[in-house]
């Protein structure tokens, strides 16, 4: 493992390994089959790239889509790793020239489609090769549990068959247990190590919202967040279009992607959302598999996804590089509709319907999101995350321990065997036909819940799924199975606190208005030109600006402004091959900032301290701009700031009561205290200096 960290750290820039990477290294150079179940940004792909730079002979990387192969392979490029890529889009001249350097060892991981793995030609050339491992990427793809099932994945057994030595690991950011279990069976894996990486996102904030007013809502999200990439998920073609062209013509740069486009037209706009000329892109869910963007910083759900895979695989494209990143779902009964619609047409209805319920019951609950969704993928979250919209506004609470055990007894008692309606009823003491046939009434605890409405039971039930107590089996007629944490309820004393239904309604309250402090604008202004220096280079050069270097290197430079080689090198993410290329230039770009920031900083005061001394002898601001030849708005902007360091001015003298309420409302609309914004937001009907007097009163007044 030493060998692995020197190469971590010369190829990729890092230190140390991520959670669970150094075991998932450690099991595939010890010859194991390896299935690795790890969140999206979690560092997959550094599980099987560094054992195949340390083993002699090539990696073959089976990846679904020729885009994400390609970015992968541009992305080891940049390292000064020796990668390559066979698919449909190049011509035979390339292919051949590839296969000829695979030959001459000068390629260390080929990546390849399922299509052209499964293919005689490929198979005939394997035999010839000395192969260290196979990597399947996106491996739930091979399940027909999966969310995102392909066929042609299924057809790759044979590796095992025809290569049996060879070890195998399987990647994926989402599989339940049914699906887990399937790959290893599909892919005829010899006892494999399973490496299951906690699925927690804590990064990720989550919330869900009602799917009305959605594009005014939308509007106002993208507001708050300039400058920043995302992808808005929509159920069809025609919203994809019709949403994209509505938001061209409030201002926003975004374009739309669908199936329906022409390869070209497809390859364009995913062309131009990795390198930041679109950073918006309202898509099907045809679009992310293939983007390997670290930089995507919020994702946005514009109808409901059809389950909770597919929702967890969606969010996990944003803050792939472990900075902060937003999630917003809208959800309408409409959506549900028409998924209902499309699984009725599907094979596989049981279980569709059933995981949709999921999600529904996801959106409705009121209870830690983030639990939730961990409790899906069978992990147990102890403490709310306070980083979802439930936690952030949390309904009132109760002990519902009591409640909890006579629900987790039933299920006990039923040998968890039954769905929770069948449940219910038996709580309730039902004498319906089928209960009394089965003797269900003979239990000890039929009955001992029929003071609880059957819509309460309901309620409570979702609570206590959602929360990890019980567990639903999709494929034995949705039965409810007990887990861990239910046994410690039931024969531990473990305590349940439910969400009281009474509060379960209730309206979220609107976050206050919170002022920048002078430091986070100093870092983000040199996040902006360390940003922009990255774009200007990933133009000149034609890689996205991402495998220049990722947002969280980015902003690591800004908290620790290295401006030597040494003090450069140990930012994470800056490898040798990245400091040959770029190191200079940044830190050149840092030490200028710096020393613009410094010239500004001296003049500005001294300008300031001018306007003050004229201003403290009673001169108005228009002949304190005549006497120093200044613009007026100029002297207000100063006066602004010199009353948020504290200078004594009365600054509600140049503004009237109601310009100041029209203001503030503003400002509670948005959100934000961001003086352009608000110009632009109220029509310009207020002048830009006074609303610039009036967010330095409002500043001052929220910090008092």
């Amino acid at each position: 493992m030493k060998l692995a960290n020197r190469i971590l750290k010369k190829y990729f820039g890092y230190d140390k390994f991520r959670p669970l990477q150094g075991e998932v290294i450690q099991s595939i150079l010890n010859g194991n089959d390896t299935v690795v179940i790890m969140p999206t940004g979690g560092g997959k792909s550094l599980c099987y790239q560094i054992p195949a730079l340390m083993m002699e002979g090539v990696a073959i990387v089976v990846s679904p889509l020729i885009a994400l192969m390609k970015d992968q392979v541009e992305g080891l490029q940049a390292n000064g790793v020796q990668a390559g890529f066979l698919n449909s889009s190049q011509s035979a001249q390339v292919q051949n020239e590839i296969i000829e350097d695979v030959h001459e060892g000068k390629i260390k991981l080929l990546y390849v489609s399922p299509e052209k793995l499964v293919s005689q030609d490929f198979y005939y050339l394997l035999l010839q090769l000395k192969v260290n491992l196979f990597a399947v990427d996106e491996a739930h793809c091979i399940s027909v549990w999966g969310h995102d099932f392909r066929p042609e994945y299924s057809k790759m057994a044979y590796l095992k068959k025809h290569f049996p030595l060879v070890p195998v690991v399987a990647l994926t950011a989402t599989a339940d247990s049914l699906t887990q279990k399937d790959i290893i069976r599909q892919l005829g894996l010899d006892a494999p190590k399973l490496f299951l990486s906690s699925f927690d996102r804590p990064n990720l904030s989550l919330k869900v919202a009602p799917g009305k007013d959605k594009f005014k809502s939308i509007l106002g999200f993208l507001r708050q967040r300039p400058h920043q990439s995302g992808i808005i998920y929509c159920l069809s073609r025609k919203a994809c279009e019709g949403l994209s062209e509505k938001l061209r013509n409030s201002g926003v740069n975004a374009s739309y992607y669908h199936a329906g486009l022409s390869p070209d037209d497809r390859a364009k706009r995913q062309e131009d959302f990795i390198n930041d000329t679109v950073p918006i892109v309202c898509a099907t869910i045809a679009f992310g598999m293939g983007i390997d963007k670290s930089n995507v910083r919020w994702v946005i759900h514009y109808n409901l996804p059809r389950n909770i895979e597919s929702y967890y695989q969606e969010i996990g494209r944003a803050g792939r590089d472990g900075l902060k990143a937003d999630t917003l779902l809208f959800y309408s009964f409409s959506d549900v509709i028409v998924h209902r619609k499309f699984i009725e047409e599907s094979a596989l209805k049981e279980v569709s319907h059933a995981k949709l319920e999921r999600i529904q019951q996801f959106c409705d609950a009121q209870i830690c999101r983030r639990k939730i969704l961990l409790s899906y993928f069978g992990e147990h979250l102890e403490e709310d995350c306070g980083n979802c919209d439930v936690c952030k506004d949390p309904p009132q609470q109760f002990d519902g321990t009591l409640i909890a055990q006579k629900a987790l007894s039933a299920v006990f008692r039923l040998k968890e065997q039954v769905a929770a309606g069948t449940v219910i009823d038996v709580l309730r003491g039902s004498s319906r036909q089928e209960i009394l046939s089965r003797g269900y009434n003979k239990i000890k605890t039929y009955g001992a819940g029929k003071d609880v409405p059957h819509q309460d039971w309901q309620q409570y039930m979702l609570q206590l799924l959602n929360l990890g107590y019980i567990s639903v089996a999709y494929d034995e007629g949705n039965a409810l199975k007990l887990t861990e944490q239910s046994k410690e309820v039931l024969f531990s004393g473990r305590k349940v606190n439910l969400v009281h239904l009474a509060t379960m309604k209730a309206e979220a309250q609107k976050a206050p208005v919170i002022a920048k402090p002078a430091k986070q604008i100093y870092r983000e202004d040199l996040f902006e030109s360390l940003r922009k220096l990255r774009l200007k280079i990933s133009r000149s050069s034609r890689i996205a600006p991402y495998l220049v270097f990722s947002d969280a290197t980015l902003n690591e430079m800004v908290e620790e402004k290295p401006t030597s080689e040494f003090a450069m090198k140990m930012i994470s993410g800056v490898g040798e091959r990245k400091y040959q290329l770029y190191g200079e230039l940044f830190i050149n770009e840092i030490l200028e900032f710096e020393q613009k920031k410094n010239q500004e900083a001296k003049k500005s005061s001294q300008s300031f301290y001018e306007t003050y001394e004229y201003y403290k002898q009673g001169y108005s601001v228009d002949e304190i701009a005549q006497i120093r030849r200044i613009n007026p708005v100029t002297i207000y902007s100063h006066l602004a700031s010199l009353y948020e360091k504290g200078a004594d001015i009365d600054i509600l003298s140049f503004l009237h009561t109601s310009e100041l309420e029209r203001i503030e409302s503003a400002v509670r609309q948005l959100g934000h205290l961001n003086t352009k914004a608000l110009y632009l937001h109220m029509n310009e009907g207020i002048a830009y200096y006074k609303i610039r007097l009036a967010t330095s009163y409002l500043k001052m007044f929220a910090e008092a």
